[in-house]
Formats: C-alpha cells, structure tokens, sequence
C-alpha cells in the first residue's frame, strides 16, 4: 500500500467531512423528516372504548420500539464519531511516518554518495589497506563508528517501515468498523422512521372527538402510575439534596421547556431523551455517555429513596427512556415526536433504576 502525503491529507480531510404537565406520557424517540403522502379521511364513527384503549396501547408500543431504535441510532452515531478521530489520528501517524521514512532514506542515500567519492571502497577496506599506523587507529574508530551509524539507521528503516504497516493495517480495520456503524445508523433510522409514520398513521385515522379522549386515556394512564407510585410513600423517603453541579443540570433541563422533541437531537434548539439528559450534565462540567442504555450501564446506580435532584431515572427493562428528577416526584424529560421538553411524573413510567453522574 502506497501513502503518499497529498493522498494522507486528502483522507484525512474526507474523514472529517464525512465523519406537559405532571401527568404527561412519556416515552423517548424522534421525529422524522416529513412526508409528503396525503393524510387519510379521519373517521367519523367514534371507536369504542376497549378498542381506544387497544389503539393507546400500540401507539405506545410503536413509539416505545422507535425509541429502542433511536437508542441504537445515537450509539452507532457515536462509535462513527470516534472511528473517524480515529482514522484521521492515523493518517497524521502514517504521513508522519513517511516523511521520516523519507528523511531516513535520504540518509542512506548520503551515506552511499560518500561511499561513491572514495572510490566504491567502503571505510572498512579503506582501513585494513591502510600502511600508516596513525591511520590504523584512525580507520579503526571510524569503522566502529560507521558500523553503528548504519545498524542505527537500518534499524530506523525497519522500524518505521513496521510502524507504517501497523498503522496501516489499524486504518484499515478503523475504516471497516467506520462502514458498520453507519450501516448500523441506516437501519436504526429507517426502523424510527417506519414506527414513527405508522404511530401517526394510526392517529391519523382517529375522528377528532377520538383523539381527545386517546389524549385523556394517556393522560389517565400516566396518573394512576404517578397516583400509585406516590401511594408507595417514596416522597417520604426521598430527601437527598442536589450538589451545586445537580442544580447546573437542572437550571439547563429547565432551561429548554417548550423545545420539540427530535430523534438523535442534543440541542441546541431540539433534543430527544438522553440528548436532553447528556447536555443537561455537559452543561453541568460533568460530561456522560451519549444514549439512555450507555447511561444506565456506565453510572453509578443509586437506590431510588436515596436520589437527589439531578439524578437520571432510567425508565422501561430495555433503558430506552431516561429522564432528569427535578425533585417532589417530578421529572424533566424530552417525551417523544409530537411533544416538547415537559415536566412529567417521575412515576408515570415504569421505572428501571436510578444513576448518579457526578457519582
């Protein structure tokens, strides 16, 4: 494999280029670029109850696996991030190590010039031909010398000739990890993207006195989460205080009510579940892994009567919400498409567990 500087540079710069209240709902996904199909007839035979509660419950799921999907969109999005630092990283090493594999054979180019102006002979026959006993012991450190400098610099030769393969070989492996992770984010994109457009579709279809009491049905179903949560006593237990880095968190959460959410966002003007979470506590000095999943494997867990405002409630078994406890039982959370950053119940969703960033 050849590496020439411009084709080193050239890489490397196409590396970089490439590279509601209370008692509201929530869940974590994204929003998808808008299509331009017509929307279907609303109907206008109301639906009875059990099959509202039929179509509140598949909305929910739909919007559940779109935010699994999301969840594996910012991870992929995150580990092409860092393949990419990494393959310009390597490409400096490897234009690095040609130029001093350049200078190194210009060395060597030298050293036969020399050779060449002393008449092909080389200073160790130079010596043993010598009569004069001053040139003897003259030849003889000069022969020592010249046998050092030439193994020191095939040495070098052959070190970075190895050091340019290695890195070579590390790109290459960087480059194929690089096209797994965007072809990880294609497939996590279009899965939002499918449960997005069908969740919409389904409510697309709903008259408009349906819709309002779907909207009442989640609105009920996240207050009697909250209601039994609540009736748990776990506000008695709760009493841990927020550290001057938790009320930085939350200052920024409660900075952004009233922001749409957007699948894959992290703000400035739209986030979605952990973009809102991880900015929250970048903005806080305390960075933290980028996704709900990373969140909750990566930090520590802390039990639930002993959280704190700032703590991150970590919400369904597969982490694919995650949310910033503001304190008195409530959350600040980017819910899903169609909803902007609100405060919520932090019992409304089924809880997984509590982590502490600046643990």
């Amino acid at each position: 494999m050849g590496w020439g500087k411009r084709g080193i540079l050239t890489a490397a710069v196409t590396v970089v280029c490439a590279a509601t209240v209370l008692t509201a709902p929530g869940t974590a996904f994204a929003d998808p670029a808008p299509t331009t199909s017509a929307s279907p007839t609303p109907s206008t035979t109301p639906v009875p109850g059990k099959d509202l509660e039929k179509v509140r419950e598949k909305l929910d799921k739909l919007y559940h696996d779109a935010a699994v999907a999301t969840d594996a969109y910012n991870a992929a999005e995150e580990k092409a991030k860092q393949q990419s630092a990494e393959i310009v990283s390597l490409a400096k090493k490897i234009a690095e190590g040609q130029s001093r594999l350049d200078r190194l054979k210009d060395q060597a180019g030298a050293a036969a010039r020399q050779q060449y102006r002393t008449g092909g002979l080389p200073p160790t026959a130079q010596f043993l031909l010598s009569d004069d006993p001053g040139q003897f012991l003259d030849g003889a450190g000069l022969v020592l010398q010249g046998q050092r400098a030439t193994n020191k610099l095939i040495g070098e030769v052959s070190g970075t000739q190895k050091d340019l393969q290695a890195y070579a070989a590390d790109a290459a492996d960087q480059w194929q990890r690089l096209d797994t992770e965007r072809k990880a984010k294609a497939t996590a994109k279009k899965r939002i993207e499918q449960q997005i457009s069908a969740a919409e579709k389904l409510e697309s279809e709903l008259a408009k006195k349906d819709k309002e009491r779907l909207a009442k049905l989640e609105e009920q179903a996240a207050l009697k989460a909250q209601t039994s949560w609540l009736d748990t006593g776990i506000l008695k237990e709760i009493n841990g205080r927020a550290t001057a880095q938790d009320k930085k968190a939350v200052a920024f959460a409660t900075a952004q009510l009233g922001k749409p959410y957007v699948w894959g966002a992290e703000g400035p003007d739209s986030f979605d579940c952990s973009g809102l979470t991880s900015q929250a506590w970048a903005a806080a000095g305390h960075p933290i892994p980028r996704t709900s999943q990373e969140q909750w494997q990566q930090l520590k867990h802390i039990d639930v009567k002993d959280m704190r405002p700032g703590d991150l409630i970590i919400y369904f078994s597969d982490a694919s919400h995650v949310a910033l406890y503001v304190g008195d039982g409530a959350i600040i959370q980017a819910p899903r498409p169609g909803r902007d950053v609100t405060i919520a119940g932090a019992g409304s969703m089924p809880i997984l567990g509590v982590v502490r960033p600046d643990a």
